[in-house]
């Protein structure tokens, strides 16, 4: 049987996109003692985790969906979206997909969702570890365009820096408009 591991990151942010990583992995590849939820983890030791991962795993898929994707529908339908994109993304179709959370994903495979399993199932913190790593690396990127907001140190959270900079220099084009914190007051 052929399963796969699902989880997103950027839930919570107040910028940017929500990311979601899928993982095939044998299971002997899983016994790593750093295999676990991505929050865990320090930045240097879930990048090696990822290189580890990168390299061991049978199959490997992100999906991205944007702010605007967020702003239209809402958080909780555009990361069930990212979940889909990344296990379809996937070059092998898994016979069951384990997801972290309490709601399946839209896509006709069947699934188990697991309440915290990114603490709980190895296969899901190693999806963990793929999306925010990914993710990580988008909020870099911004970061260079948008240094004011911090997004290297704060990925886009709501830490009082991230709040002070939106007062002080309002939404960037790449902010949640929908979120408490972000919404413009008029």
């Amino acid at each position: 049987m052929i399963i796969a591991g699902v989880d997103e990151a950027g839930r919570g942010s107040l910028f940017g996109p929500v990311v979601a990583g899928a993982v095939i992995m044998d299971e002997s590849f899983l016994e790593h003692e750093d295999i676990k939820d991505s929050k865990a983890l320090s930045f240097e030791r879930r990048e090696k985790v990822f290189k580890y991962i990168c390299e061991h795993a049978i199959s490997i898929s992100v999906g991205v969906v944007s702010h605007r994707f967020i702003d239209k529908y809402n958080i909780h339908i555009a990361s069930l979206e990212a979940m889909k994109r990344a296990v379809e993304g996937l070059f092998i179709r898994p016979d069951l997909v384990l997801v972290d959370g309490i709601h399946e994903i839209p896509i006709p495979i069947p699934q188990r969702c697991i309440k915290k399993g990114d603490k709980l199932n190895k296969l899901i913190s190693a999806a963990s570890i793929v999306a925010k790593v990914y993710r990580d690396r988008i909020m870099f990127a911004y970061h260079k365009k948008y240094p004011f907001y911090n997004l290297a140190e704060n990925k886009g959270y709501p830490t009082k820096t991230h709040k002070e900079m939106l007062k002080k220099y309002g939404p960037s084009p790449f902010h949640r408009l929908s979120f408490k914190g972000v919404k413009i007051e008029k």
